[in-house]
């Protein structure tokens, strides 16, 4: 295995970081501070590391090594390997929630701090499987995602933000100008919606009943009820409570990479409706290693967005692809500042666009 491959695996640090506020909160650190302690890790010191670790922008170009990879059951165990790991992180932070006798401010930190590991720990893994024409992966990402809420992500991402990336008719792609702050509520709503509206066209054309099995919304939203109910049962209105915001907090976190990934591109339209092609220059791309290492290669969003059944260890990089100037942990934060934000990215935007 060569060291690119095997840097994958700091993916599952960020299921550490949790047991690192806790260690603070035991060092004696207040432990209403403590529980920002991951929010600080993943917006404060992964930026630093990527700087000090560097880019990767080198591709693995022959055919043979590339099928070679595809074969190979590491990588496939390691986004399986998720599943587990996320509903122990999950319970195990439900249970501090539960039981830490926290404050307001504590209460909220440990919450987002949750939901970003969410999105990172299982959307993002669950945005790798959903493409996946096999019969185990999709039903593990459909798993992670019911777990934070996002079911509707499943439907809508493949069949309706992949279709429609880069134009007006698109949920997740955020126009020139536009905050993440509008953005986000949008995304969210509209996703939901949108999964709705497509799983019963689908039935609708195939003759089946919208309000039955068939109907792929029903049974993760029935599985999401599910995690629901444990939530309540183990704790009470307190373990409910901490169930829905942290899902919330994770899909917030999605959409706001969603933002950042496809701000201000746009498809050409040819004819009324009808837009070109989706390539590799209509999605923003970064090539910091280490958050591409986190993120089991996220980043190279300009070739999944190509080639969206390619799997995570042979995407490439194009260098002719519009580039953020940092990875997405910087631009996670300088989107929260919308000033900053269109100062840095505005002209190059319009780059882009000539």
């Amino acid at each position: 295995m060569r060291l690119r491959d095997l840097g994958f695996l700091l993916a599952f640090s960020t299921a550490l970081l949790p047991w690192g506020a806790r260690s603070l909160g035991r060092a004696g650190v207040p432990l209403d501070l403590a529980t920002w302690f991951p929010l600080l890790f993943i917006f404060g010191i992964v930026p630093l590391i990527d700087a000090l670790v560097g880019q990767d922008r080198s591709n693995r170009l022959d055919p043979e090594e590339v099928g070679r990879l595809d074969r190979n059951r590491y990588f496939r165990t390691l986004t399986a390997l998720v599943l587990p790991l996320w509903l122990a992180t999950l319970a195990w932070c439900t249970w501090q929630f539960i039981s830490w006798p926290l404050g307001p401010v504590g209460a909220l930190g440990w919450i987002l701090s949750t939901g970003v590991i969410g999105g990172t720990l299982a959307i993002n893994p669950a945005h790798e499987l959903i493409h996946k024409s096999s019969r185990i992966e999709p039903l593990i990402g459909g798993i992670l995602l019911s777990s934070v809420g996002y079911q509707g992500f499943k439907v809508e991402h493949v069949r309706g933000h992949h279709l429609h990336v880069a134009t007006p008719e698109d949920s997740s792609s955020a126009r020139l100008g536009e905050s993440v702050y509008a953005f986000v509520p949008r995304a969210l709503w509209r996703n939901v919606r949108n999964a709705w509206r497509l799983e019963s066209a689908r039935l609708r054309q195939r003759g089946k009943s919208v309000w039955s099995m068939h109907n792929e919304m029903v049974h993760w939203t029935l599985l999401w009820l599910v995690f629901m109910g444990v939530a309540a049962t183990w704790g009470g209105f307190r373990g409910l409570l901490f169930f829905l915001a942290q899902g919330l907090a994770a899909a917030a976190t999605l959409e706001v990479i969603n933002y950042v990934e496809h701000y201000g591109l746009s498809r050409r339209e040819i004819s009324p409706g009808r837009y070109e092609r989706v390539t590799h220059l209509h999605s923003w791309n970064s090539s910091q290693r280490y958050t591409n290492w986190l993120l089991f290669n996220l980043q190279r969003h300009s070739d999944h967005h190509e080639t969206a059944r390619r799997r995570y260890q042979s995407l490439l990089h194009h260098e002719d692809s519009p580039q953020l100037p940092a990875g997405y942990a910087s631009m996670f934060v300088l989107a929260l500042l919308p000033p900053l934000w269109r100062r840095v990215m505005d002209p190059r935007v319009r780059a882009a666009a000539q």
